[in-house]
């Protein structure tokens, strides 16, 4: 079995060492080149940690993975702390890491276990056979400067996996559209040179309080990269008014200009520039699973609605998806399936999607909700004023917020939990919803964020 992945990130590279470790053949197309930025908060939590730790990528402080012990809260004039809880299937800490250098470490990590990764292959479209199914994907070749050559290639494969991010030019090809009654987040971000740059808390602000002390819609987070600078950012949901409406960029300004001046959030000690982008959440992309091809990570909408992550989701995707790959591959050559048809195997690989929803449609769910009520700004406020005062209730937002439970434990957190998901229904990531004809907010996100 020939399997394609469109994108190196955290989902693209994580599903080629699976893939290639099991001996399947496997190819990447990225379509930049190594190292490269992306925008992102850096933050890595104890279940994206996981994953890291199941990849037995090597993530030791010495080389930049920077350890944090939990997360530290701010908002109505208080400041909480909380460490990571101990839950038996994560690890203790979280991590800090640039995606210019984790992005990059897990390509070669999958190079290592015999993936094939092609740089500077930026693909266009996703190829079909005539019945539908699709069989490979088309890619321009780029020259070193990022810039078209004028030259295309064609791929084929047996399985296409889409992990090509927010903007996923295999999904879009196909007519795979977002869908507008989920929830879609924006976040921007840069760098300051900072004595805080050794914090070992991730750090979220859940009020963004301005240079006037007036309250900025968002919510913000500083994040100690262990190097000599601090990632500072903030997001915002759709589910708030002000979305699509606002200079995002200038909101971060506004925002830093009223901390401490000693914490150096200045513009004389700003590294690179202020940068955003898209967060698709609560399975905005479906299905996750046409013949043929699979969506990972942002290109499927896995991001979670509660805070934002997508790392974690992204990897655990991959990893759910080579699963049913690599044993489709095992029972294809153990005779067990018509080698002449594709039917046995895509009837297995469909499974993936149902088995997506099962992990995380509850959760995800209740995520929507949450998105809906803390673009309220009243809602909002007295959830603050009651809950920051309340340790043991804060303690437990964290885990609901971070997903961070365990199914077997009998502790009242996660019994708690499994009774939130057991009363919603899962978020469906089999069928589509028609675009809208116009998308204002999403359009006006395009504009305000990009350079």
């Amino acid at each position: 079995m020939k399997v394609l992945i469109v994108g190196a990130g955290p989902a693209g590279s994580t599903a080629a060492y699976y893939l290639a470790q099991a001996g399947v053949e496997v190819t990447v197309l990225e379509k930049t080149s190594f190292p490269r930025e992306k925008v992102c908060g850096d933050g890595l939590t104890p279940r994206a940690v996981r994953e890291i730790q199941k990849l037995g990528l090597p993530h030791p402080e010495a080389e930049g993975w920077r350890r944090n012990k939990g997360l530290r809260l701010i908002a109505g004039g208080r400041t909480i702390e909380m460490p990571w809880p101990e839950v038996s299937d994560f690890p203790r800490y979280g991590l800090i890491r640039t995606r210019l250098g984790f992005d990059e470490e897990l390509a070669r990590h999958a190079q290592s276990a015999g993936a094939v990764v092609l740089e500077r292959h930026s693909v266009t479209e996703a190829l079909r056979s005539e019945d539908g199914r699709v069989t490979g994907v088309r890619a321009a070749l780029l020259d070193e400067s990022g810039r078209k050559t004028g030259d295309t290639r064609d791929f084929d494969a047996d399985v296409v996996l889409a992990a090509d991010g927010n903007s996923t030019r295999t999904a879009v090809s196909l007519g795979i559209p977002k869908r507008d009654d989920r929830p879609l987040g924006v976040a921007v971000r840069t760098y300051f040179t900072s004595p805080r740059h050794d914090d070992n808390w991730m750090e979220g602000w859940l009020e963004l309080p301005g240079r006037d002390g007036r309250l900025l819609p968002g919510y913000g987070w500083v994040f100690g990269v262990g190097d000599g600078t601090s990632n500072v950012g903030l997001g915002i949901l759709n589910s708030s008014k002000e979305f699509g409406k606002l200079d995002y960029k200038q909101v971060l300004r506004e925002w830093t200009a009223g901390m401490p001046a000693e914490w150096g959030f200045t513009p004389e000690n700003q590294v690179g520039e202020i940068r955003g982008a898209a967060l698709p959440m609560g399975f905005n992309r479906t299905p996750h699973y046409s013949p043929g091809l699979l969506l990972l990570g942002d290109a499927g909408g896995m991001v979670s609605p509660f805070n934002g992550e997508g790392i974690s989701y992204a990897m655990e995707s991959a990893r759910f998806a080579a699963g049913f790959i690599i044993d489709a591959a095992a029972r294809q050559r153990a005779g067990a399936w018509d080698s002449s048809s594709t039917s046995d195997a895509d009837a297995h690989l469909a499974r993936y999607a149902g088995y997506v929803r099962d992990q995380w449609g509850s959760h995800f769910t209740l995520g929507r909700a949450f998105a809906a009520l803390i673009g309220k700004p009243a809602v909002m406020k007295l959830a603050l004023r009651t809950g920051m005062p309340i340790p043991v209730l804060m303690r437990f937002v964290v885990r609901l917020l971070a997903n961070l439970t365990d199914p077997a434990a009998k502790g009242f957190e996660d019994r708690v939990i499994r009774v939130l998901e057991l009363l919603v229904p899962a978020t469906s990531n089999t069928g589509s919803l028609a675009p809208s004809s116009t998308n204002s907010a999403v359009s006006a996100t395009k504009v305000r964020v990009n350079p």
